[in-house]
């Protein structure tokens, strides 16, 4: 079974251009924003996927469009390249350290939109990454892919490794959570379905 799936997403701020794969390992970003791009390398690394970004828009404007519009076509992807979700694990958790900050991220590939995200990041610009931007990207991931996801950035002092701990512990509880379960014979819901 084939867990892959291409988007391209145009509109009067961006263009987006994202192919993503379950089950492969090959990843590039190409935003126009270097934070951002390393956020997404590690992502796809830490989670075991293959994700290949292109991004223009319009970054004179700053980087939210960007981020956001990434966020939306990357759930999207998820939602389209898991199919019916039958045989995954479903559920999944992280508490990743980075440092002196630490984030925990939990999540349930539900069929049901919904993100809570708990953190004081100090509001700054990280290599044109307005910091504010990870509940955003947080929140259109999980719209995009029909997930419940609640992160929370327990503490740390420096912005950089509160944002990467946050990135990891999403990418290692998704990795989990789209993982094969063996002993999984159909969809994991006593409903049958994982599509709303």
């Amino acid at each position: 079974m084939s867990r892959q799936a291409t988007i391209e997403r145009k509109t009067k701020e961006t263009g987006i251009e994202l192919s993503l794969d379950l089950d492969g390992t090959a990843s590039s970003a190409a935003t126009g924003v270097g934070f951002f791009d390393h956020m997404l390398d590690l992502l796809a690394r830490h989670a075991n996927i293959g994700l290949n970004v292109k991004a223009t828009g319009d970054l004179e404007t700053g980087s939210h469009h960007t981020v956001e519009d990434v966020g939306i076509v990357f759930g999207q992807a998820l939602d389209q390249a898991l199919g019916d979700r039958a045989g995954i694990r479903r559920y999944g958790s992280a508490v990743v350290p980075m440092d002196e900050a630490c984030a925990e991220c939990a999540l349930d590939i539900s069929g049901r939109a919904l993100s809570v995200f708990r953190g004081d990041i100090p509001v700054t610009s990280i290599a044109n990454y307005e910091t504010e931007l990870t509940e955003e990207f947080f929140r259109a991931v999980a719209g995009g892919a029909k997930m419940t996801l609640h992160m929370d950035i327990r503490y740390g002092s420096n912005v950089h490794h509160m944002i990467e701990a946050a990135f990891k512990a999403f990418a290692r509880a998704l990795r989990v959570a789209i993982s094969i379960d063996p002993e999984e014979k159909g969809v994991p819901s006593t409903k049958g379905t994982l599509n709303g």
